[in-house]
Protein backbone atom coordinates (compact mmCIF):
# COMPACT_ATOMS: atom_id res chain seq x y z
CA UNK A 1 0.00 0.00 0.00
CA UNK A 2 1.56 3.91 -0.90
CA UNK A 3 1.55 5.90 2.10
CA UNK A 4 2.26 9.70 1.21
CA UNK A 5 4.66 11.11 3.56
CA UNK A 6 3.89 14.76 2.19
CA UNK A 7 0.98 16.20 0.74
CA UNK A 8 1.24 19.74 -0.89
CA UNK A 9 -1.89 21.24 -2.05
CA UNK A 10 -2.42 24.33 -4.16
CA UNK A 11 1.60 26.13 -3.07
CA UNK A 12 1.88 29.31 -3.83
CA UNK A 13 5.13 31.53 -3.02
CA UNK A 14 5.88 35.13 -3.35
CA UNK A 15 9.04 37.03 -3.12
CA UNK A 16 7.45 39.99 -3.20
CA UNK A 17 5.77 40.77 -5.70
CA UNK A 18 6.92 37.95 -7.80
CA UNK A 19 5.23 34.46 -8.00
CA UNK A 20 7.75 32.13 -7.87
CA UNK A 21 5.58 28.99 -7.39
CA UNK A 22 2.33 28.81 -8.56
CA UNK A 23 -0.61 26.53 -7.49
CA UNK A 24 1.58 23.56 -7.01
CA UNK A 25 0.06 20.26 -6.12
CA UNK A 26 1.64 16.90 -5.19
CA UNK A 27 1.69 13.90 -2.74
CA UNK A 28 5.46 12.33 -2.16
CA UNK A 29 5.43 8.59 -1.10
CA UNK A 30 6.88 7.29 1.80
CA UNK A 31 10.45 6.02 1.38
CA UNK A 32 10.87 6.81 -1.77
CA UNK A 33 12.86 9.14 -3.76
CA UNK A 34 11.28 12.07 -5.73
CA UNK A 35 13.60 14.05 -8.18
CA UNK A 36 12.47 17.49 -9.19
CA UNK A 37 14.21 18.54 -12.53
CA UNK A 38 13.42 21.90 -14.33
CA UNK A 39 15.62 24.48 -16.38
CA UNK A 40 17.59 26.98 -14.08
CA UNK A 41 15.30 29.12 -11.69
CA UNK A 42 12.23 27.17 -12.34
CA UNK A 43 11.13 27.09 -8.82
CA UNK A 44 12.53 23.35 -7.80
CA UNK A 45 14.63 24.45 -5.16
CA UNK A 46 11.95 27.44 -3.53
CA UNK A 47 9.35 24.39 -3.41
CA UNK A 48 12.34 22.06 -2.31
CA UNK A 49 12.78 24.92 1.01
CA UNK A 50 9.13 25.03 1.04
CA UNK A 51 8.77 21.21 2.96
CA UNK A 52 11.16 22.36 5.90
CA UNK A 53 10.33 26.10 6.24
CA UNK A 54 13.70 26.84 5.10
CA UNK A 55 11.91 30.38 3.15
CA UNK A 56 10.91 31.42 6.26
CA UNK A 57 14.60 32.79 7.05
CA UNK A 58 14.12 34.95 3.46
CA UNK A 59 12.84 38.43 3.87
CA UNK A 60 9.38 39.45 2.22
CA UNK A 61 7.68 35.34 1.56
CA UNK A 62 4.15 34.88 1.08
CA UNK A 63 3.04 31.20 1.20
CA UNK A 64 -0.41 30.39 0.50
CA UNK A 65 -1.49 26.66 -0.07
CA UNK A 66 -1.33 23.81 2.42
CA UNK A 67 2.21 21.36 3.19
CA UNK A 68 1.63 18.49 5.24
CA UNK A 69 3.78 15.86 6.58
CA UNK A 70 1.88 12.69 8.08
CA UNK A 71 -0.88 15.22 7.26
CA UNK A 72 -0.31 17.71 9.92
CA UNK A 73 -0.07 20.91 8.09
CA UNK A 74 3.68 22.73 8.61
CA UNK A 75 2.97 26.04 8.76
CA UNK A 76 0.42 25.73 11.14
CA UNK A 77 0.33 28.28 14.09
CA UNK A 78 1.57 25.86 16.88
CA UNK A 79 4.41 23.69 14.54
CA UNK A 80 8.05 23.58 16.34
CA UNK A 81 9.85 24.98 13.23
CA UNK A 82 12.84 23.07 15.22
CA UNK A 83 11.46 20.42 15.79
CA UNK A 84 10.22 20.12 12.29
CA UNK A 85 13.82 20.86 10.88
CA UNK A 86 14.80 17.79 13.17
CA UNK A 87 12.43 15.46 10.96
CA UNK A 88 13.10 16.96 7.68
CA UNK A 89 16.91 17.01 7.02
CA UNK A 90 18.63 18.99 4.54
CA UNK A 91 21.32 18.80 2.37
CA UNK A 92 22.76 21.63 0.13
CA UNK A 93 24.43 22.15 -3.07
CA UNK A 94 28.00 23.12 -1.77
CA UNK A 95 28.86 21.10 1.76
CA UNK A 96 29.14 23.27 4.51
CA UNK A 97 30.85 21.20 7.50
CA UNK A 98 31.83 23.34 10.26
CA UNK A 99 34.85 23.85 11.44
CA UNK A 100 35.68 21.40 13.90
CA UNK A 101 36.82 18.44 14.10
CA UNK A 102 34.84 15.44 12.09
CA UNK A 103 33.38 14.11 15.83
CA UNK A 104 31.98 17.52 16.80
CA UNK A 105 30.74 17.90 13.54
CA UNK A 106 28.12 14.74 13.94
CA UNK A 107 27.97 15.25 17.63
CA UNK A 108 26.35 19.03 17.15
CA UNK A 109 22.69 17.86 16.50
CA UNK A 110 22.77 15.09 19.03
CA UNK A 111 24.31 17.83 21.36
CA UNK A 112 21.27 20.49 20.55
CA UNK A 113 18.72 17.53 21.40
CA UNK A 114 20.20 17.11 25.02
CA UNK A 115 22.40 13.82 24.62
CA UNK A 116 25.78 14.99 25.85
CA UNK A 117 26.73 11.15 27.38
CA UNK A 118 29.79 10.81 25.25
CA UNK A 119 29.18 6.76 25.37
CA UNK A 120 25.74 7.55 23.68
CA UNK A 121 27.52 10.55 21.20
CA UNK A 122 30.37 7.94 20.51
CA UNK A 123 27.92 5.42 19.66
CA UNK A 124 25.60 7.45 17.10
CA UNK A 125 29.21 8.96 15.59
CA UNK A 126 30.01 5.52 14.86
CA UNK A 127 26.60 4.90 13.63
CA UNK A 128 26.10 7.62 11.29
CA UNK A 129 29.21 8.03 9.59
CA UNK A 130 28.76 4.16 9.15
CA UNK A 131 25.42 5.18 7.53
CA UNK A 132 26.67 7.23 5.28
CA UNK A 133 29.46 5.60 3.78
CA UNK A 134 32.60 7.58 5.22
CA UNK A 135 33.09 5.64 9.09
CA UNK A 136 36.23 3.12 7.07
CA UNK A 137 37.52 6.53 5.74
CA UNK A 138 37.51 8.77 8.89
CA UNK A 139 37.83 6.26 12.01
CA UNK A 140 41.08 7.16 12.53
CA UNK A 141 40.55 10.99 12.15
CA UNK A 142 37.54 11.62 14.08
CA UNK A 143 39.83 14.79 15.98
CA UNK A 144 41.05 16.26 12.88
CA UNK A 145 39.22 19.47 11.18
CA UNK A 146 36.46 18.27 8.92
CA UNK A 147 37.79 20.91 6.31
CA UNK A 148 40.39 19.09 5.45
CA UNK A 149 38.38 16.28 4.15
CA UNK A 150 37.98 16.07 0.53
CA UNK A 151 34.83 17.45 -1.39
CA UNK A 152 32.81 14.19 -1.74
CA UNK A 153 34.05 13.43 1.99
CA UNK A 154 32.75 16.67 3.55
CA UNK A 155 29.15 16.08 1.39
CA UNK A 156 28.67 12.29 3.29
CA UNK A 157 29.50 14.49 6.56
CA UNK A 158 27.34 16.13 5.88
CA UNK A 159 24.91 13.87 5.02
CA UNK A 160 26.08 12.03 8.35
CA UNK A 161 25.43 15.30 10.42
CA UNK A 162 21.99 15.03 8.94
CA UNK A 163 21.03 12.04 9.83
CA UNK A 164 22.37 11.79 13.55
CA UNK A 165 19.21 13.29 14.44
CA UNK A 166 17.18 10.59 12.88
CA UNK A 167 15.47 12.51 10.81
CA UNK A 168 12.16 11.16 8.65
CA UNK A 169 12.62 13.21 5.32
CA UNK A 170 16.06 14.21 3.46
CA UNK A 171 15.87 16.66 0.93
CA UNK A 172 18.82 17.18 -1.19
CA UNK A 173 19.34 20.42 -3.49
CA UNK A 174 21.89 19.28 -6.15
CA UNK A 175 23.94 17.58 -3.50
CA UNK A 176 26.65 16.08 -6.22
CA UNK A 177 26.83 18.71 -8.57
CA UNK A 178 30.53 20.62 -7.10
CA UNK A 179 31.52 16.83 -7.11
CA UNK A 180 33.93 14.70 -9.17
CA UNK A 181 32.33 11.31 -11.03
CA UNK A 182 33.82 9.37 -8.31
CA UNK A 183 31.94 10.47 -5.89
CA UNK A 184 29.02 11.87 -7.49
CA UNK A 185 28.81 7.84 -7.74
CA UNK A 186 29.03 7.35 -3.52
CA UNK A 187 26.41 9.68 -3.38
CA UNK A 188 24.16 8.14 -5.02
CA UNK A 189 24.91 4.72 -3.67
CA UNK A 190 24.25 6.04 -0.46
CA UNK A 191 20.77 8.20 -1.59
CA UNK A 192 19.66 4.77 -2.97
CA UNK A 193 20.95 2.84 0.16
CA UNK A 194 19.00 5.58 2.69
CA UNK A 195 15.65 5.27 1.31
CA UNK A 196 14.92 1.93 2.87
CA UNK A 197 14.51 4.17 6.05
CA UNK A 198 13.82 7.64 4.84
CA UNK A 199 11.68 9.64 2.16
CA UNK A 200 14.09 11.59 -0.04
CA UNK A 201 13.53 14.50 -1.97
CA UNK A 202 16.46 15.61 -4.58
CA UNK A 203 16.89 18.64 -6.54
CA UNK A 204 18.95 17.68 -9.62
CA UNK A 205 20.30 19.31 -12.93
CA UNK A 206 21.72 16.43 -14.16
CA UNK A 207 18.90 14.49 -15.95
CA UNK A 208 20.69 11.52 -15.87
CA UNK A 209 21.46 11.41 -12.48
CA UNK A 210 17.53 11.93 -11.58
CA UNK A 211 17.23 8.84 -13.76
CA UNK A 212 19.28 7.00 -12.12
CA UNK A 213 18.21 7.62 -8.86
CA UNK A 214 15.17 8.63 -7.98
CA UNK A 215 11.46 6.50 -8.20
CA UNK A 216 9.77 9.42 -8.93
CA UNK A 217 10.01 12.85 -10.78
CA UNK A 218 8.54 16.18 -11.09
CA UNK A 219 9.54 18.54 -14.03
CA UNK A 220 9.10 22.35 -13.19
CA UNK A 221 8.94 25.18 -15.43
CA UNK A 222 8.23 28.78 -14.96
CA UNK A 223 7.14 27.70 -11.22
CA UNK A 224 5.07 25.35 -12.17
CA UNK A 225 4.85 21.50 -11.80
CA UNK A 226 4.01 20.41 -15.82
CA UNK A 227 4.38 16.61 -14.94
CA UNK A 228 5.08 14.28 -12.22
CA UNK A 229 4.92 10.64 -12.61
CA UNK A 230 6.96 7.30 -12.31
CA UNK A 231 10.80 8.25 -13.40
CA UNK A 232 11.00 5.58 -16.07
CA UNK A 233 7.52 7.39 -17.72
CA UNK A 234 8.64 10.52 -17.30
CA UNK A 235 12.01 9.82 -19.17
CA UNK A 236 10.67 7.26 -21.87
CA UNK A 237 7.05 8.44 -22.67
CA UNK A 238 5.99 11.56 -21.36
CA UNK A 239 2.27 12.91 -21.10
CA UNK A 240 3.34 16.49 -21.92
CA UNK A 241 4.76 17.84 -24.73
CA UNK A 242 7.22 20.28 -23.08
CA UNK A 243 8.62 17.53 -20.58
CA UNK A 244 9.35 15.39 -23.68
CA UNK A 245 11.17 18.64 -25.05
CA UNK A 246 13.25 19.19 -21.93
CA UNK A 247 14.36 15.26 -21.00
CA UNK A 248 15.29 14.80 -24.83
CA UNK A 249 17.34 17.98 -24.43
CA UNK A 250 15.60 20.36 -26.75
CA UNK A 251 16.00 23.26 -24.11
CA UNK A 252 17.28 23.37 -20.89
Amino acid sequence: MKFSKITVHNLNLFYGKKQALIDNTMDLEANKITALIGPSGCGKSTFLRTLNRMNDLINNVKISGTVKIDDVDIYGKNVDVVELRKRVGMIFQKSNPFPKSVYENVAYGPRIHGINNKGKLDEIIELTLKKSALWNEVKDRLNDSALGLSGGQQQRLCIARALAVNPEILLMDEPASALDPISTEKIEELIFELKNNLTIVIVTHNLQQAARVSDKCAFFMLGKIVEYTNTRKMFTNPDNEKTLNYVTGKFG
